[in-house]
């Protein structure tokens, strides 16, 4: 029977010209990073910057040319190597530099209107560059860092202490780490060319694979939804290759992949929710997409992306930013030497209606636990948000009774995210929350029956939510004829 997906027909588009950005010095740092970073707020690049080392920081609708005086954030002595959008603050952004340290913005909510020097925090703890930074999923300030000294440590922002440090795990120098889906263990590899599972908050080594790939080319690895590691690499021949592991059994690949003998290391960006791994190849003019199944061959390739102009790097919106409206299921931000050209990934459909197939409930802005909780031991799976939320219909001349009428975001976690807002009934925020826990010293019976009651509350108002939703969604099509 012949493998069938409803991804098969992605349809990859740059977008014109003048939606792109212009006059953006990229970086020229001899380091295999994305040099791009895009959250649903901001788009950051590294840029060349004499004596020092810096990065541009400006609003994701921003397009057209960057003037020269653009404020950038600059507080670094030597080359940015690696940036990333903190997953649970989109205005909270981390880099990593050749000076040895890690910095963390805090970006103003319109974008920079000077440059920026002074970070919220400085984490000093690596004796060499550092160039590898991963927040954790699911928990709220916690930063991992991997430097030039062979050596990972686990960082709480929210006091910039160190709270883990592996500095016995790796012979060689770190080409990758990721994390697993609840972010109680790390995937790394490294120049020895061994994949390792390791516990960081134990510093132990669970599982070692000698010779993932057999050249001797950078590689990459990143731990997909189910457990199972996706890692690119190269041959003995060197040719350019793609493999997927069982954790359980490391003994053999469950697949592998050859693709061609360009040099470029093949950047993997993974998307959980559709379980689609794009490939982005540095100094390549394609990105290459993949299906992973649990059917063999296991790894689909679908199609690919191919353009006139090589990539210089290149940042993965999250899926919160994506436009449901179009189907977008992912979004570029492609490098070039001297411009941002974003590439939307989009599956055609006729309908207007909101597409749940194609969006699962994704990772939501709220953190699952709090750093304390996860250094203490626990785990927990991201917190859901439905994308329904964001979804607007598209005008209609049989709509106009439902277009004045405020949309109820629709989130759902199982676990109880925070609770949906309508009009200009505002959301309270988890930060506010989180203070006034830590501030307001209640016993603990009075603050269980406080948590219990506000988790009911947020029950009633999801379920409130996801019937008006379905309401209107009926009333539409009865409007339109449908029914």
């Amino acid at each position: 029977m012949e493998w069938q997906s409803k991804f098969r027909h992605v349809f990859a588009q740059a977008w014109k010209a003048e939606h792109c950005i212009d006059d953006v010095r990229v970086s020229r740092v001899t380091w295999d990073s994305p040099l791009c970073a895009v959250s649903p707020k901001f788009i950051a690049v590294i840029i060349e910057a004499g004596g020092g080392g810096a990065f541009l920081v400006v609003p994701i609708s921003k397009s057209g040319r960057i003037d020269q005086s653009c404020p950038t954030v600059c507080g670094h002595a030597a080359p940015v190597l690696d940036i990333q959008w903190s997953l649970h603050d989109d205005s909270i952004i981390a880099s990593a530099s050749e000076d040895c340290t890690v910095k963390v913005w805090q970006i103003p909510d319109g974008g920079l209107t000077s440059p920026m020097t002074e970070a919220i925090v400085t984490l000093e703890g690596h004796s060499k560059r550092v160039g590898i930074l991963a927040w954790h999923p699911t928990a709220f300030n916690i930063l991992l860092t991997a430097g030039c000294d062979n050596v990972i440590c686990v960082w709480n922002v929210g006091t910039g202490e160190l709270v883990y440090q592996l500095s016995d795990a790796h012979p060689d120098l770190i080409y990758s780490v990721s994390w697993n889906k609840d972010g109680s263990a790390v995937c790394t590899v490294c120049k020895d060319k061994a994949l390792r599972v390791i516990d960081p908050r134990r510093g132990t080594v669970l599982k070692v694979r000698e010779k993932v790939h057999d050249g001797t080319r950078p590689m990459r690895a990143v731990f997909l939804a189910d457990g199972k590691i996706l890692t690119t690499g190269f041959s003995r021949m060197s040719e350019r290759q793609l493999a997927l592991w069982d954790t359980k059994d490391l003994s053999e690949p469950m697949a592998v992949q050859e693709m061609d003998t360009s040099n470029g290391v093949l950047l993997p960006f993974y998307d959980p929710d559709t379980n689609m791994v794009y490939l982005c190849g540095k100094g390549d003019c394609t990105i290459r997409y993949f299906e992973v199944t649990d059917e063999s061959p296991y790894v689909h390739f679908l199609s690919l992306y191919s353009s006139k102009e090589p990539q210089r790097g290149a940042g993965f919106l999250s899926k919160r930013g994506v436009d449901v409206n179009k189907c977008e299921i992912a979004r570029f931000y492609k490098l070039h030497e001297r411009k941002v050209e974003p590439i939307s990934m989009t599956v055609p459909r006729k309908s207007d209606l909101f597409q749940g197939d194609l969006y699962p409930d994704t990772a939501s802005l709220e953190p699952a636990l709090l750093a304390d909780e996860w250094i203490a031991g626990q785990d927990a799976p991201p917190l859901l948000v439905s994308l329904s939320g964001g979804y607007t219909a598209p005008p209609s001349k049989h709509r106009d009774t439902l277009r004045g009428k405020p949309k109820l975001a629709s989130q759902d976690s199982g676990t109880g995210a925070t609770p949906p807002s309508a009009g200009n009934v505002a959301a309270p925020s988890f930060k506010f929350f989180q203070l006034f826990i830590l501030t307001v010293s209640f016993q603990d019976d009075v603050l269980n029956e406080l948590l219990a009651e506000m988790k009911a509350l947020r029950a009633v108002v999801l379920a409130q939510s996801q019937r008006i939703e379905l309401l209107e969604r009926q009333l539409a099509r009865i409007e339109d004829g449908d029914v």
